[in-house]
């Protein structure tokens, strides 16, 4: 296998994740501008929630941020570690612009979180 197969863009994974949140839908619990629980100084620029029915590996339903793109699709994933809880997870990137994802990527690599973003990127070609 050669280095450049390992960077492959799988649209199978993106219809899945795509189907799920066609399926399911999306609940916000933290919408935008709202304070985060433990990170008060943390403020939502975006409506931040999970999909039901979906289990991520912190035993809760996968995470979504829904941006204002007029693109209702994911548009991206963030693969996040987290050394406050001491875990990892994907968190998916709904209708999202490339600012927005770029201002979700900063924002998830801060205090004792650090985070890659991934970019569908058959929508923006």
């Amino acid at each position: 296998m050669s280095k450049s197969d390992l960077f492959v863009a799988n649209p199978e994974f993106w219809e899945n994740l795509d189907k799920l949140v066609n399926k399911y839908g999306y609940t916000i619990d933290r919408p935008r501008g709202s304070r985060h629980p433990r990170f008060q100084k943390f403020i939502y620029p975006f409506d931040y929630g999970f999909i039901p029915f979906t289990k991520s590996s912190d035993g809760e339903g996968l995470d979504i941020w829904i941006g204002n793109s007029e693109i209702m699709q994911v548009t991206g994933i963030l693969n996040i570690v987290d050394m406050d809880k001491f875990d990892a997870e994907m968190k998916i990137l709904y209708a999202c612009t490339l600012d927005e994802m770029q201002l979700i990527y900063e924002l998830n690599n801060q205090i004792m979180m650090r985070g890659v973003l991934i970019i569908r990127e058959q929508v923006y070609e």
